[in-house]
């Protein structure tokens, strides 16, 4: 199994854009950005959440909201305000927002098939 990356955009409250590359994470609820993006794009706290890491430790993460275009698709997500040293990723949330799916074969995200009902 190998890793995914895919290239996004990130628009804060103001405006102001910044391009990335994030880690796909199918384990991860939350997308998170990395302390520089998130401050850059002028990003505020709105609630804190705890997280379980895979070593069973438990931490404390405050989330905000942001716009993420990825594959001509722009909507908002909520996110993970990173501490220095995390990597940016792609939770699930934010690549379901979008209406997307990761195909594993190809390791890409791809449309999901919407189903009504």
């Amino acid at each position: 199994m190998g890793l995914t990356y895919v290239d996004a955009t990130v628009t804060g409250p103001t405006g102001k854009s910044q391009s990335l590359e994030l880690l796909v994470d199918s384990g991860a609820a939350y997308s998170l950005l990395p302390t520089k993006v998130w401050q850059a794009l002028k990003l505020k706290p709105m609630e804190t959440q705890t997280f379980t890491l895979t070593d069973g430790t438990h931490v404390d993460r405050q989330i905000s909201e942001c716009k993420i275009a990825l594959n001509g698709v722009e909507r908002h997500s909520p996110v993970i305000l990173g501490k220095p040293g995390d990597e940016p990723l792609l939770g699930i949330m934010t690549l379901e927002i979008l209406g997307l799916v990761l195909d594993p074969f190809k390791r890409e995200p791809r449309p999901m098939k919407l189903r009504l009902g």
